[in-house]
């Protein structure tokens, strides 16, 4: 008896050893399930990424855009967004140069834009308020330069330029072949009214004549009294030292804004008189149909006169270049393209704290996504952010060209211009005058409506 109870005992202490040592090993079944059953990472490859498929934000997106030319494209590109995000993103299109009245008259709405254009200082100084400081968030993280942003007096990123631009005079260089020319031959403004001057008096022989209408109806006045002008201003703030909005200008490059525009209005395929009211519409297709060979306009035309069959016609870009705008001053063979920005956007820090972060995480798929990029490469150009692709707009070529050669950048000295849309009126005005009647006396109108009318609406602008 006294051996089956010692046997008893040795058992079940060997038992309890037995237990007492499962305590400390790991479980041998834990790394057998996961043979069997998909790990958590696994599981997460079949759902959509997060940051392309979930939405961004509890709030909407509301852009007014500045760019009648792309509406299309952010359209299509909001769509998108939405599709993948289910977050509300809306662009309402602003026409073409009312782009201030009509965020004035957003901005007292409720439902106001939630991401709006500032392209200028002056629209900075009267937005400065509604602008959210940019530095430091996401899409600002993903930028490549700081140069097209715009900063308040605190030194607060309060706009950033997210694409630049080029304009000149854009040129169909088979017709300028079938003309007897190429681009060789202009070099400055001498050769360039040469060659005008022979193609318009060859224009019934050739079926085509140099220049595109200078229309200047609304849609298309901007080219001349923004872009054309920026030339005259461009070489007397460079003359002068100027990196900020002066009180007054002369005038003295405006003969050479003269020479310019007397050649664009008088080697036309449109008659003068008749170009008071051309538009830019209009312009375009003269250019696309094949009926001139120079048209004044900016990068942003590449999509239009390429890829857009809407329009009735479709250029090859393999025709297309653009040439300096060339206006007789001194050493301006070694000009390049007019670049830089006014394409910067704001968010309205006055919206609510949703739609703020939806519009930050639309702005940040934009400039990251394949979708975003690729249409910003497509219709805006080349964009100072890290995953931008490489436009295939030929006027981007040519500016990189000039550029890599050593010429100058003619920069946007309009970009100063006080109550932009104010002096500009005054000068398509007496443009007008000038092109029925282009007497010195009305030439002289215009010198008024330039240098006058700078230090009255600087005066207005600034108390």
């Amino acid at each position: 008896m006294k051996k089956i109870l010692a046997l008893l005992l040795a058992l079940v202490m060997v038992l309890g050893l037995a237990a007492c040592g499962s305590k400390n090993e790991p479980a041998p079944a834990e790394p057998e399930k996961t043979t069997e059953t998909p790990a958590p990472a696994e599981e997460k490859t079949e759902e959509p990424a997060p940051a392309e498929e979930q939405p961004a934000a509890t709030g909407s997106v509301y852009y007014l855009n500045f760019k009648p030319e792309a509406d299309q494209a952010w359209q299509d590109l909001a769509k998108t967004y939405t599709e993948k995000t289910g977050v509300p993103v809306k662009v309402v299109t602003a026409a073409s140069g009312d782009y201030e009245t009509t965020l004035n008259a957003q901005m007292g709405k409720d439902g106001a834009p939630t991401l709006f254009q500032v392209g200028t200082k002056q629209a900075l100084d009267n937005w400065d308020d509604y602008c959210l400081d940019l530095t430091g968030t996401a899409v600002y993280n993903e930028m490549t330069t700081d140069d097209f942003n715009l900063r308040n007096g605190a030194g607060e990123v309060k706009a950033i330029g997210y694409c630049y631009e080029a304009y000149g005079i854009i040129t169909n260089t088979a017709l300028l072949a079938e003309a007897g020319y190429s681009v060789d031959d202009i070099t400055d403004f001498a050769s360039l009214k040469a060659v005008a001057d022979d193609i318009h008096a060859r224009a019934d022989e050739l079926g085509f004549d140099a220049f595109t209408s200078a229309g200047l109806d609304g849609s298309s006045s901007w080219r001349f009294s923004g872009h054309l002008a920026n030339m005259p201003l461009f070489y007397q703030f460079r003359d002068d030292g100027v990196n900020e909005q002066p009180a007054e200008i002369t005038d003295a490059y405006l003969d050479n804004f003269r020479n310019i525009w007397d050649l664009y209005v008088n080697d036309s395929c449109v008659a003068p008189a008749d170009q008071i009211t051309a538009t830019g519409d209009q312009a375009e297709a003269e250019f696309g149909q094949g009926k001139a060979v120079f048209f004044q306009n900016g990068s942003w035309e590449y999509a239009n006169l390429v890829t857009d069959e809407t329009r009735g016609f479709l250029m090859n870009a393999a025709d297309l270049t653009m040439l300096p705008i060339y206006c007789g001053v001194d050493g301006e063979d070694k000009a390049g393209l007019c670049a830089g920005t006014e394409n910067c956007w704001a968010v309205n820090s006055k919206s609510s704290e949703a739609d703020i972060q939806a519009t930050l995480d639309f702005l940040y798929w934009v400039v990251t996504s394949d979708e975003g990029t690729q249409m910003m490469a497509d219709n805006l150009g080349p964009i100072p952010f890290k995953n931008a692709k490489t436009p295939e707009n030929v006027f981007f070529a040519a500016a990189n060209d000039y550029t890599a050669a050593g010429n100058y950048v003619v920069t946007w000295a309009f970009n100063y211009t006080p109550n932009v849309d104010s002096w500009r009126a005054g000068v398509v005005t007496a443009l007008a005058a000038y092109t029925t009647d282009p007497s010195d006396a009305n030439w002289e109108e215009v010198v008024t409506a330039f240098v006058d009318g700078w230090a009255i609406e600087y005066a207005m602008q600034n108390g």
